[in-house]
């Protein structure tokens, strides 16, 4: 038996491979202009420690528990700090780029949506860095903190500010670390039906834990993404996500089957091997 290639499976897969492309483009323009978009509060440095003394109060006056215990935590050991330093470095864009491959290869119907609500959450963190630029607890002399991507290793920023063109080290409100691992855990939720599933809430747990032990982010930078996440699902419904595929992504695969022969006479379909 010859397989022969058809037309219209060769125009199927050329309109295939346009909306990965286009899907890939879009993705990383918007984290490209997310991350440029970050680098135009880096000179206020005076507002930031301003803003990071009214965060450290704020804390102490709602009875929060300082970011000190946990970093005691972590300091317990140089593998256990280099691990919390790693996970910060590492996991954040890979994890949510994997997630956002997976939903679109095996979840389609829940791809456009989680697309969606990240972008959503990410626009309004980055207006909210540019509005509120805030010096992480690391910085703050208050917090006595130390930095431990500086001390142990591996650290994503340069050792001032001022002179780090990679990243906004004053973008401390809110953490996207924490903003979209939740929504890793919240999507893989809602595309999944295992029993298990509630573990992908481990994510964003361990990733709180690491952005608050690392002296990276203070607890209400984790409260204040986990509102505007809350806002960015109001904003785009799923919309019966799980049961309509979304317009010009491929749809889940279903099993199709020939109808029951009928027999002669009647209306009810007789069973398959009957009468053998």
């Amino acid at each position: 038996m010859t397989s022969h290639t058809t037309p219209a499976g060769a125009a199927d897969r050329k309109a295939a491979r346009r909306r990965l492309i286009r899907e890939l483009l879009l993705v990383a323009g918007l984290f490209t202009v997310y991350k440029a978009g970050r680098t135009l509060s880096t000179g206020r440095t005076e507002e930031a420690f301003r803003n990071a003394a009214r965060i450290w109060d704020a804390e102490r006056a709602l009875r929060l528990p300082g970011e000190g215990s946990v970093q005691r935590l972590l300091l317990h050991g140089d593998t256990l700090v280099h691990t919390a330093n790693t996970y910060y470095a590492a996991v954040h864009f890979p994890a949510t780029a994997l997630f956002l491959i997976w939903l679109y290869l095996r979840r389609p119907d829940h791809y456009l949506w989680a697309r969606r609500v990240l972008a959503v959450l990410t626009g309004a963190a980055l207006a909210l860095h540019l509005a509120f630029p805030l010096a992480p607890p690391r910085m703050l002399g208050a917090a006595d903190l130390v930095d431990t991507g500086q001390v142990y290793g591996p650290s994503v920023y340069g050792d001032a500010p001022a002179t780090d063109t990679m990243a906004n080290q004053f973008a401390a409100m809110p953490s996207l670390h924490f903003g979209w691992a939740l929504m890793l855990a919240l999507g893989m939720i809602a595309a999944t039906s295992g029993r298990w599933r509630a573990l992908w809430l481990a994510h964003p747990a361990l990733t709180l834990l690491v952005v608050v032990g690392t002296a990276n982010h203070y607890w209400l930078d984790a409260v204040v993404a986990t509102l505007l996440l809350g806002a960015a699902l109001l904003l785009v419904p799923r919309r019966g996500a799980a049961a309509a595929p979304v317009r010009g992504l491929p749809g889940p695969r279903r099993a199709t089957s020939a109808p029951a022969p009928v027999a002669a006479g009647s209306d009810v379909p007789v069973p398959a091997g009957a009468g053998r």
